[in-house]
């Protein structure tokens, strides 16, 4: 799976940088002209708001499959009123006050959120079809951000999600160290991820673990939600962690010592029951394992991309490959 891109914004001079990128994606995902235009639109407003108003940011740009390119605006500037800004003529720095209304208009889906000196994270998907998408095959909105290593082009940690026996099956792997050898081992984990027949976590990783004897090995964790989506299971092996998130709790889905492909112990499923309202977030050891979202209220609220884009920015460790995934039940 490919990382995002990062490109700082500190001047309006790299805003064009950005926006050239999303046209080189538009071009590979086959966007028609206006669904170009509305990418392009969208990325020239996101980060001239970042120049204006925040002083700074960055935009990352990433693919969801083959049909959409999401858009996320990080900031740590002084904040904003997001419903008054979203308003037509609202603006702070004698603009016309229409930009983040407009984004949110030619956006598939759009979701910001904002804190008083803590900046805000703006997320907006670009679909290549303007036709209406069909019903989900499941009953999760799920989101994800991966970023390379600083210096390094390609991600040593991928995932994927996958349907099996009424389950939907997320995985995580996070090759050992960063580069084209970690990119392979978590390439691999996750194609045989794919292959697998079994539904069940712990032996999706016990049946991948000597096909990855030919890589340098994975840290890698599996999750099945169950159809009824009041439970998980959840198996993993090394440094990938889990946590499962409401407005009162905070659990931590634990896995095992061990390197996929190297050494593992004996894997088993561990059974979560997961709380009303509560989100599920997967993330590599790139991320600092001690974040908290309690000080973030509404955060919650909001969409899995701009809960992703909050860790990732509050949280990244900067000399890792960096991936968080975030899963809410509807």
């Amino acid at each position: 799976m490919r990382p995002f891109q990062r490109f700082a914004i500190a001047d309006a001079s790299q805003v064009g940088e950005a926006r050239r990128a999303a046209q080189l994606l538009a071009t590979e995902l086959g966007f028609g002209e206006s669904a170009a235009g509305r990418l392009a639109l969208g990325v020239t407003e996101l980060g001239t708001n970042l120049v204006r108003h925040a002083g700074g940011g960055a935009l990352l740009l990433g693919l969801d499959g083959d049909t959409a390119i999401e858009v996320v605006s990080l900031d740590n500037g002084p904040g904003m009123d997001v419903e008054r800004c979203l308003q037509d003529g609202f603006s702070t720095a004698g603009s016309a006050g229409t930009g983040l209304g407009a984004v949110k208009r030619i956006a598939n889906r759009f979701s910001a959120f904002s804190q008083p000196q803590r900046g805000a994270v703006i997320a907006a998907r670009f679909e290549a079809a303007t036709t209406t998408a069909a019903a989900p095959a499941t009953d999760l909105t799920v989101a994800g951000i991966g970023l390379p290593a600083p210096g390094e082009r390609v991600s040593g940690d991928s995932w994927g999600l996958c349907l099996k026996e009424g389950r939907t099956l997320l995985l995580m792997a996070d090759g050992l160290g960063h580069g084209p050898d970690a990119a392979e081992a978590a390439d691999l984990a996750l194609q045989l991820f794919r292959r697998c027949a079994s539904a069940a976590p712990a032996a999706v990783l016990e049946d991948a673990h000597p096909s990855m004897r030919s890589t340098r090995g994975a840290a890698v964790a599996v999750v099945a939600i169950e159809r009824s989506l009041d439970r998980l299971l959840f198996a993993g092996a090394g440094n990938v962690s889990g946590r499962l998130i409401n407005g009162i709790s905070d659990r931590g889905l634990m896995s095992q010592p061990g390197t996929l492909g190297l050494q593992i112990r004996s894997l088993r499923d561990v059974a979560y029951d997961w709380p009303e309202h509560a989100i599920l977030v997967l993330f590599t050891d790139g991320i600092v394992s001690r974040w908290n979202l309690a000080d973030a209220a509404g955060l919650m609220a909001c969409g899995p991309m701009v809960i992703a884009g909050w860790i990732i920015r509050d949280y990244c460790r900067g000399h890792d490959d960096a991936t968080v995934v975030v899963v809410r039940r509807h």
